[in-house]
């Protein structure tokens, strides 16, 4: 067994089931998670985690420690030690940070039944809540450029929130702009020149905004209506929450209690995790 497979293993062992928000039941074998829990949390196949514990599959992407640094709720210490265990410096300065602190972690874990999403400053999708998935689809399907909100929204698949073009176009123009500054503030992160510059290629809308002077207001909270294929509009709040020490948003959304939106949200959240039972 490598050293990263050991500390994958030891880390493994230690967390607590009900940490993650999956059952602690009566007659687990296993004193933390199973490989398939650790697997699902950090979105892997069960062989490829096997393999990398058990020394038989290295050099792990950049994502996949990251995202196995997450699910294990590992501190900055430990997160630099399992990146320098899979033979790479942890993600420094210039680069846009992924990182989950378990902090922000544990309040994410408080907004459980919420649908809570959480980008980087590039608005790369970094991990989502099963409400989320439920109201919005499932984000696990998500690849390669499709889980950035700018390209989603410019060239991919777009989303469930329904907007007339002028609110389509704003959001847009509010998303450039927040892109253009987290490129400039990581000037060395190169997935993130790579993004703009397919971006560039893509979308003439979004070459323009990229090139224009101009910078649209920023907006934190706004009301949206959800075209859910189940249960229909839900009518919501969306608000984006800012982590500044770690460059995170997170995107919450809510609905007035005892309102049909509440109502609607509770069913659509309901039907999500049925279907993936």
């Amino acid at each position: 067994m490598s050293d990263f497979g050991r500390m994958l293993r030891q880390w493994r062992d230690r967390v607590v089931p009900g940490d993650v928000g999956l059952p602690q039941g009566a007659h687990r074998r296993a004193t933390g998670l199973r490989r398939e829990e650790l697997a699902r949390l950090a979105g892997i196949s069960v062989d490829y985690l096997t393999r990398l514990e058990q020394g038989r599959a290295s050099s792990p992407s950049t994502q996949v420690v990251e995202a196995l640094a997450r699910a294990l709720r590992l501190s900055s210490t430990e997160r630099e030690r399992l990146f320098l265990g899979a033979g790479m410096p942890a993600p420094g300065p210039g680069i846009v940070p992924t990182h989950v602190a378990p902090s922000v972690q544990r309040l994410l874990d408080r907004l459980a039944n919420t649908p809570v999403a959480v980008y980087d400053a590039a608005w790369n999708l970094i991990q989502a809540n099963a409400p989320y998935d439920a109201l919005m689809g499932d984000t696990s399907q998500l690849r390669g450029n499709d889980r950035n909100a700018v390209w989603r929204n410019l060239v991919g698949s777009g989303s469930r929130a329904r907007q007339s073009a002028q609110e389509h176009d704003d959001q847009v123009a509010r998303l450039v702009a927040d892109l253009r500054l987290t490129a400039a503030r990581y000037p060395n992160d190169r997935p993130l020149r790579a993004l703009v510059a397919e971006l560039r290629e893509a979308s003439a809308a979004f070459d323009e905004l990229w090139a224009g002077a101009l910078d649209a207001a920023a907006e934190q909270s706004r009301h949206k209506i959800i075209d859910h294929p189940l249960v229909g509009a839900i009518e919501l709040d969306c608000d984006i929450l800012a982590v500044a020490g770690d460059d995170l948003r997170v995107m919450v959304y809510t609905a007035e209690p005892g309102s049909e939106g509440a109502d609607k949200l509770e069913l659509a959240v309901v039907l999500g995790a049925q279907a993936v039972s």
